[in-house]
């Protein structure tokens, strides 16, 4: 299931970046004393009490068009409802109230979504008086907090936990879900119709767990499938308009609750930079990955094109390995019929068990073939290995000194047990504790 979202919203220059960064230990939000310089929506995880959800900084209200301050603070706030499970209204304890607090308050009362009112800049914790011209908002009772000292923001924490959603109940785990991403015109839609048309299939739409979304459940023959089509990414430069803003928020959801994520890239421009991000969103989950070429069609080749395209994709997607690539065209079907096997292997992969027994027969010969590398003049001793996890395979390691297991002594063992048991298309996690050798 998709973590919870909480959103940052507020007028300029209050203070939700300096929050941002205090709630998720980051400093990936610019912070200036400048209004309105957060110009990009960013997202993090974050986690407080056991409880994970998706912090959103919504920043950047007067860069999004020319028209009166109100028009995009109504903008703002309204896509933020949208998406959010929680709402922090950061208000500026030091400048007071203005109009445009009033303004986003007005609508967040009818928004029907928790809001928590934080007054933020407060340096007198002990006279409530100073931020009570707040009541007036109608929110309740301002939470007063110092962002930027890291004051009450564990409170804070812990009534944003109150209000987070339910873990809703275990989604079917007969159908595999397949979320579609990438960047905007690569295809993904046509790619969706043409896999709900290819075959004799059993269609319907599915409401979705996201509030906007409707999934796609489709049969062919024994075997069923759930389609997650999402809005295409742009680079943050060319991301105008609030709905492309929060199409990011909406592709993470769907990535979260795939099995299998298709990377979608147009043949007819190769890998580019916003391609490598959308692709890392799958990979830095743990999903299994299909990297799509469409529009294969239009691509000028002959018998070397398609293995020299291949080699430039392992290129700029390293980090990938794993991933199969197909080539294919959604407008006329050409090799699509190649998907839905591929599809099946790789959702297998992510999900295969190694019997304990067996994975230490294959561990032990990799030792012993190639040792791991001493640290300091002593030996580093892999005693055991177990696997603890599926979506992605995670294994465990037990060694005398599981700090001194090089990188690339770890690369080593995640290609043997590649080689061995497949996993095609999923990455592997590979932990190492420690065990007191006999």
């Amino acid at each position: 299931m998709p973590k919870p979202v909480v959103a940052i919203v507020g007028r300029p220059n209050v203070g939700k970046s300096t929050l941002f960064n205090r709630i998720t230990g980051t400093r990936v939000a610019i912070v200036e004393d400048t209004p309105g310089v957060t110009r990009d929506r960013l997202y993090r995880e974050a986690e407080w009490c056991g409880r994970q959800f998706t912090l959103v900084d919504t920043g950047g209200i007067a860069a999004w068009t020319d028209d009166p301050l109100v028009a995009r603070v109504k903008e703002q706030a309204g896509q933020a409802l949208r998406e959010a499970d929680v709402i922090l209204f950061v208000v500026d304890a030091r400048a007071g109230l203005t109009a445009d607090d009033e303004e986003v308050a007005s609508l967040l009362r009818r928004s029907g979504r928790p809001v928590i009112l934080v007054a933020n800049k407060v340096e007198d914790f002990s006279d409530p008086s100073l931020h009570h011209e707040f009541f007036r908002l109608g929110l309740g009772e301002p939470f007063p907090i110092s962002a930027i000292h890291g004051l009450n923001v564990g409170d804070l924490l812990d009534r944003v936990v109150e209000h987070l959603p339910e873990a809703a109940d275990a989604e079917d785990k007969s159908a595999l879900k397949v979320a579609v991403v990438g960047r905007p015109n690569v295809g993904k839609s046509s790619l969706v119709n043409r896999l709900l048309g290819e075959e004799r299939v059993i269609v319907s739409d599915l409401p979705g767990t996201t509030r906007d979304a409707i999934d796609t459940f489709f049969r062919r023959g024994e075997k069923e499938y759930v389609l997650i089509d999402t809005a295409g990414m742009r680079r943050k430069s060319r991301v105008d308009a609030p709905t492309e803003r929060y199409s990011v928020i909406r592709a993470l959801k769907a990535v979260e609750r795939a099995d299998v994520v298709l990377v979608v890239l147009d043949g007819t421009e190769g890998v580019t930079e916003q391609d490598k991000k959308i692709a890392g969103y799958g990979h830095e989950q743990g999903k299994a990955s299909i990297i799509v070429v469409n529009k294969w069609d239009l691509v000028p080749r002959d018998e070397k094109t398609m293995a020299r395209y291949e080699e430039t994709i392992r290129q700029e997607l390293s980090f990938m390995a794993y991933a199969p690539v197909l080539f294919l065209s959604a407008l006329t079907g050409h090799r699509i019929r190649r998907l839905l096997p591929v599809l099946d292997a790789v959702g297998a992969a992510a999900s295969r068990r190694v019997a304990t027994g067996v994975l230490n027969s294959v561990v032990r010969e990799a030792v012993v073939l190639t040792p791991p590398p001493a640290v300091k003049g002593q030996a580093v001793k892999i005693l055991y290995a177990t696997q603890v996890k599926v979506k992605p395979p995670t294994f465990v390691f037990f060694c005398n000194r599981p700090e001194g297991v090089h990188f690339s002594y770890q690369r080593y063992l995640e290609n043997q047990l590649r080689q061995a048991f497949g996993f095609e298309g999923t990455p592997l996690r590979l932990l190492f504790r420690y065990r007191k050798a006999d």
